[in-house]
């Protein structure tokens, strides 16, 4: 029997995924292609007509029963593109999202405002696969210290992964700590940022199943009405900071005027409530008086 192209693997695999349900079935194909091919989506053009090896076609077939059982396809391929880098992305640790690329934006900018001595330090709590944390120290040309926490002593070490993955690990340091109860250096942090655990928790079971039943839900369930890592976070964030020290935090839809409560009631300036592209509340930032 004549080995079938690249091309008619691509249709063929891509009608099956749809008949089973999996989002985006054609572009999930097409990704677990140019993963075994090492090229980008964009260039499998040139593959279509070339008869794959029998080691793809089973890595294929090993790909798509896992993309039917709902696994995410980010997971599924084991890396994934944030920014400019591209990560290891596994279960340990949530899937880096479009979403959080603003945050970085937004920290960024902050940044690059900030004095240059002494050379500033940024803290990203809950750094999960350390895709904000590595981004910023990619992208800031300065002199700088960022160090990554994570209550999750798996999603630290894919985290540490990463940077030795993508050349940064001599710039940056993670630790296994629980928020900001380990740290004891007040008024030493420039930027403190974080995607926290923001999911209300009765809104966790309806999630969608390839979030609910693959990525750690210690990651997504932020207490009640999803507040909870803000709550204790934000008053920690007014002793670390320094003076003029900004927090930048990506918050959950309808949660803008409660994160902007709790920085007014803890005494920060700045206060600024964002939404995403889709209109939803997104980004949550203020900054601590600088003569407080």
């Amino acid at each position: 029997m004549r080995l079938k192209t690249w091309g008619e693997i691509l249709a063929l695999g891509g009608a099956y995924l749809a008949e089973k349900g999996v989002p985006d079935a054609t572009t999930a194909a097409e990704l677990l292609a140019a993963r075994l091919l090492k090229c980008g989506r964009g260039f499998l053009h040139p593959h279509l007509a070339e008869a794959p090896e029998e080691r793809h076609v089973e890595a294929m077939r090993r790909g798509m029963a896992r993309l039917v059982k709902g696994e995410p396809v980010q997971y599924v391929l084991g890396e994934w593109d944030f920014r400019s880098l591209t990560l290891k992305c596994d279960a340990r640790a949530l899937i880096p999202r479009p979403e959080t690329e603003e945050l970085v934006t937004r920290a960024l900018k902050f940044l690059r405002a900030r004095p240059a001595s002494p050379p500033p330090l940024v803290v990203d709590v809950g750094t999960g696969s350390g895709c904000i944390l590595l981004s910023l120290a990619k992208e800031f040309a300065g002199d700088a210290a960022f160090l990554g926490i994570d209550i999750s002593p798996q999603a630290v070490a894919l985290a540490r992964e990463n940077a030795a993955r993508c050349g940064l690990d001599g710039r940056v340091e993670f630790a296994v700590a629980d928020g900001l109860d380990d740290f004891d250096e007040p008024e030493t942090v420039d930027l403190l940022v974080s995607n926290p655990p923001y999911i209300p928790t009765p809104e966790c079971a309806t999630l969608d199943p390839r979030i609910r039943d693959f990525e750690p839900m210690n990651a997504l369930d932020g207490g009640p009405q999803g507040l909870d890592f803000y709550e204790r976070l934000v008053g920690d964030a007014l002793n670390v900071l320094r003076p003029g020290g900004g927090v930048f935090f990506e918050i959950g839809d309808g949660q803008g005027e409660a994160l902007r409560k709790l920085f007014f009631d803890a005494g920060f300036d700045s206060i600024s409530i964002e939404k995403d592209y889709a209109g939803h509340d997104r980004y949550a930032s203020a900054v601590r008086p600088a003569g407080q």
